[in-house]
């Protein structure tokens, strides 16, 4: 098999150097389209690439990109690979420590960058820092002796747990921040314990009743409504992972 056989999208995302059909040093190459590509949507979010946006922070004609991307959608996953950038050491021998860091550090990736979380995902990870990420996990795994199709599996659900928890926690975030520009200004603990305390005048327990023994406890009520969001988050996102892990704890012993 040679570099002729992968697709060129591939050979691009993987930086498989080739021949210059000029005869001479290109003046553009992938890593800077991508870099200027990857600054503007640290600047002004994913919304705000365009490849004319791209070509003109590089001083190029927007079709003079089309020799090293592709495509938007290409351009977009070669942003995803690179900003993405490489995993931690996760050393040691407990796979469930080894997982629960591997997850944090990927959040705090898509926390930085929150417009990750908005790129079109096409396809399984095939880029060299995403497969960096799939290596550090899998040699974190490789200690519970599961087979192929559970470490992949593991791998997706913790993946795509730490992904929507970015997410959701950015939309709430962001409608915190509407609030407060009307002089509502609410943390997130204050207005989890709002929400319970409303919620439990409305909800009818002849209806709703478990929903209504929810909104009866004090679990709403248990953070004290000056903890900072942070804080609140973290938790929150612990537990959930907790519970995943739980899954794949019993799945190990099983």
């Amino acid at each position: 098999m040679t570099s002729e056989d992968v697709p060129a999208p591939l050979r691009r995302l993987w930086r498989v150097s080739e021949p210059s059909r000029l005869g001479r040093p290109a003046a553009l190459d992938v890593d800077q389209v991508v870099a200027a590509a990857v600054a503007i949507a640290d600047r002004d979010g994913l919304d705000g690439v365009t490849l004319p946006k791209v070509a003109r922070a590089l001083g190029f004609t927007g079709m003079s990109l089309y020799r090293h991307v592709g495509s938007k959608d290409e351009l977009l996953a070669l942003m995803a690979d690179a900003a993405l950038g490489l995993p931690p050491d996760l050393a040691g021998d407990d796979w469930r420590a080894g997982l629960r860091d591997w997850a944090f550090a990927q959040r705090a990736v898509l926390r930085r960058r929150l417009w990750l979380t908005r790129v079109p995902r096409s396809g399984p990870p095939s880029g060299p820092h995403q497969v960096a990420w799939m290596e550090a996990a899998l040699a974190v795994l490789a200690r519970t002796g599961l087979d192929w199709a559970h470490k992949v599996g593991i791998l997706s659900l913790v993946s795509g747990y730490v992904l929507q928890s970015v997410r959701q926690h950015a939309e709430l975030a962001g409608g915190r921040a509407a609030a407060q520009e009307q002089g509502q200004a609410q943390g997130q603990a204050e207005a989890e314990r709002d929400y319970g305390r409303a919620l439990a005048r409305l909800v009818d327990p002849g209806r709703f009743p478990e929903t209504a023994r929810l909104f009866a406890s004090t679990v709403f009520e248990a953070t004290p409504p000056d903890t900072p969001d942070e804080v609140v988050d973290d938790a929150d996102f612990a537990l959930g992972l907790d519970i995943v892990l739980d899954g794949v704890a019993a799945r190990v012993g099983g």
